[in-house]
Parts: C-alpha cells; structure tokens; sequence
C-alpha cells in the first residue's frame, strides 16, 4: 500500500492549509492509507499548546490534532531546526513528536510514496 507523507509549512491561522492538511491526513487515516505528518517552517506553531483560536473566531485545531494516533496516524515528525529558529521547545507542543533533522527529512521523503506539501 502506497504511503503518504503530509508536510504542513503553514502557520495555523494563515488561512486554510493548515486545516486542510489535517482533513486530508484524517481522511486518509479512516482508509487506512499509511499517513505521515511533518511540520516544519512556519507550520510548527500548528502545535503549539494553550493556543486560543477563538479570539480569531477559528476552530482550534488541537483536538484535530489530538485525534490523529486515534486515526492510525502515529508517524508524527517535527524539523528541529524550525524549533530552533523560532526559539520553540519540544515541551511547547501539544503533541509528542519525533524530532527530525533535514538530512533525516530527506530520508523520510525517499521512504514514502507520495508527500504532499500544504
């Protein structure tokens, strides 16, 4: 079975990627598609806790992103250099993922058949 990975590089709230992306990993995870998330540049705000979207007048997408294990979407990566550049911690995020580094993203590009970046 063919394998997809999803790379968000858009901040939460700059319109609809972010959400998008999370549609699309869900929706592939309920057909049991072989679902990977990379966040990276501007995307890894996407997982930073104690976000408050409601004072945009936006959903919050922490419970999106909560449900994707349940989902079957459990290869969860972050590009630690983004961290870095943005001063962000692990402990900043609401979700445990594995850090990555961009030679290891390059090997996660060669690993699946399709990536798909949003």
């Amino acid at each position: 079975m063919k394998s997809l990975l999803l790379i968000a590089s858009h901040a939460p709230w700059s319109g609809l990627a972010a959400r998008e992306t999370l549609d699309i990993a869900l929706a592939g995870g309920a057909f049991d598609l072989p679902v990977s998330m990379l966040w990276q540049g501007e995307g890894v705000y996407q997982l930073l806790a104690g976000q408050q979207p409601d004072i945009l007048q936006q959903k919050n997408l922490q419970s999106q992103l909560s449900g994707l294990p349940l989902f079957g979407i459990e290869q969860l990566y972050v590009c630690s250099e983004s961290l870095q550049q943005r001063n962000l911690l692990p402990e900043q995020l609401a979700l445990e993922v594995q850090l990555v580094s961009k030679s290891e993203i390059r090997q996660l590009l060669a690993t699946h058949a399709q990536t798909l970046v949003l």
